[in-house]
């Protein structure tokens, strides 16, 4: 067997625990900074792997490195374990039908994403023991992706500094490397203090922080106009000050998101963000405490480590669905909105678009094309982070029925099913054959470093978070 078939079988021959191990998670839907017990799953699957884990690591009780191997060369699978709140559905499911009214649910696919790395990284510890290969394999487990930025707190602490380069995937509606850089942003809250008084017998007394979010959102929305087209910016009211409309509201809050290509970018909307704030404040005569949440850079791609994972993309193939499954993605399918099915082909050219359109669940590798490295893609990710200090690679595979938003219910339904299982365990075998070529390649992991150095040119990674600002389940 070549090293693929021997990575294949590895995989296989455990798919049944990685299958319950990504289910439980599935099953525990933690958010940010309180995934303690998924966490502590894969830290015991990963010892009991024989991997050594060093757990709450840069100041993050469920941050982890579960480390086999020694030395050089030093190959990072980053994996994700977070939830999303008001998410909470039944699995399997083409209704919305939650499990807890309110509750959480795994509307990212994250524990899929967290256990099809961490088949990577047992089946890589797996060839490495059997060859006797050098090197070092390292699962990252990094909390809150979603907003919290587990791993720029990590790369901060220097969580990444030595290592060579870095693997990650995403379950997605297709199967491919995407080219690409994502957006940098900073998430802030902004708390402002007024003064209560009874809004009809003595309004002129009190001084209300709900006017001053408002208008702060209003200054905003003015701003829009002004800024990048790149750019993006998204609030939250998270404290409207109460439910009583006769008392002039002393207390509000809203949380803002701020996003642009660059850090550099996102930094300055973020001071005009500031000074608008400061006006609402002046013009209702209240205070406003700016409170710094989180933050994350811009992915810097590489297209060394991409073409070399679309290599090993293509040579073991994607899943294939049986008829059963077929029909369940069509069920499921029928409950998105139309819309969301033509922006997705849309963004496809037209004979591939086509091809996608035959079946609710794509059995096709998307082409590889590193000339679309520079622009920019809507989202973010902290694995940003993490490609400014090693060569980072990461690619989508298809879990999810074509035209599934992210963030959805149907995403969490289809996350403990047999289809979204086939496209984690093929991610698994994917990460862990294109981390072997590098570590067999010194040359390759060598253009791959100096593919980065080019990148960057004189700039230096500067973690976006101030020194000064913890990892916080909630900004209070």
């Amino acid at each position: 067997m070549n090293d693929l078939q021997k990575i294949i079988q590895f995989i296989e021959n455990k798919q049944e625990k990685l299958i319950r191990i990504s289910d439980q998670i599935w099953s525990y839907a933690e958010t940010r900074f309180e995934e303690t017990q998924s966490a502590a799953l894969l830290c015991q699957a990963l010892e009991e792997e024989g991997f050594t884990v060093e757990k709450g690591i840069a100041n993050m009780p469920t941050a982890f490195v579960a480390s086999y191997g020694s030395g050089s060369p030093v190959v990072a699978i980053l994996g994700e374990y977070d939830a999303l709140s008001g998410l909470s559905q039944e699995k399997g499911l083409p209704t919305e039908q939650a499990i807890e009214a309110g509750g959480n649910g795994h509307g990212c696919g994250h524990n899929l994403l967290g256990t099809g790395s961490l088949a990577a990284a047992i089946a890589l510890k797996d060839m490495m023991e059997q060859e006797g290969l050098e090197g070092t394999v390292r699962y990252y487990g990094c909390p809150a992706e979603e907003g919290g930025s587990g791993k720029t707190y990590m790369a901060r602490e220097g969580c990444f500094d030595d290592i060579d380069f870095a693997l990650c995937w995403h379950p997605m509606t297709v199967n491919g490397v995407m080219p690409g850089s994502s957006l940098a942003n900073y998430q802030v809250y902004f708390k402002f203090k007024g003064k209560s008084s009874h809004a009809a017998a003595s309004p002129h007394l009190g001084r209300s922080a709900l006017d001053a979010v408002e208008l702060m959102n209003i200054g905003v929305n003015y701003l829009r106009e002004h800024i990048i087209q790149d750019a993006r910016v998204h609030y939250a009211i998270t404290n409207s000050g109460g439910f009583s409309p006769n008392v002039v509201q002393a207390y509000a809050e809203v949380l803002y998101l701020i996003r642009a290509p660059k850090t550099p970018q996102v930094h300055e909307i973020y001071e005009r963000v500031c000074n608008i704030a400061k006006g609402a404040a002046l013009m209702t005569g209240t205070e406003v405490e700016i409170v710094f949440d989180k933050a994350c850079s811009n992915l810097v791609p590489n297209n060394t480590l991409e073409s070399t994972l679309h290599g090993v993309l293509s040579e073991i193939g994607v899943p294939t669905f049986t008829e059963d499954e077929l029909a369940f993605a069509k069920e499921l399918q029928a409950t998105l909105a139309a819309a969301d099915i033509a922006d997705e082909l849309s963004r496809f050219p037209k004979e591939l678009a086509a091809a996608l359109k035959e079946k609710p669940l794509s059995e096709i590798i998307m082409p590889y094309s590193p000339a679309l490295s520079n622009r920019p893609i809507g989202g973010s990710t902290d694995v940003g982070d993490v490609s400014w200090l090693a060569p980072t690679a990461q690619f989508v595979g298809a879990c999810w029925v074509l035209g599934t938003p992210a963030h959805t219910w149907q995403v969490v339904t289809i996350g403990a099913t047999s289809i979204a299982h086939k496209g984690m365990l093929q991610a698994g075998k994917v990460l862990a054959g294109t981390a072997l070529r590098v570590m067999k390649n010194p040359e390759l992991l060598a253009k791959a470093k100096q593919e980065l150095k080019d990148r960057l040119g004189d700039d230096t990674y500067q973690c976006p978070i101030p020194a000064d600002v913890m990892p916080a389940r909630h900004r209070g």
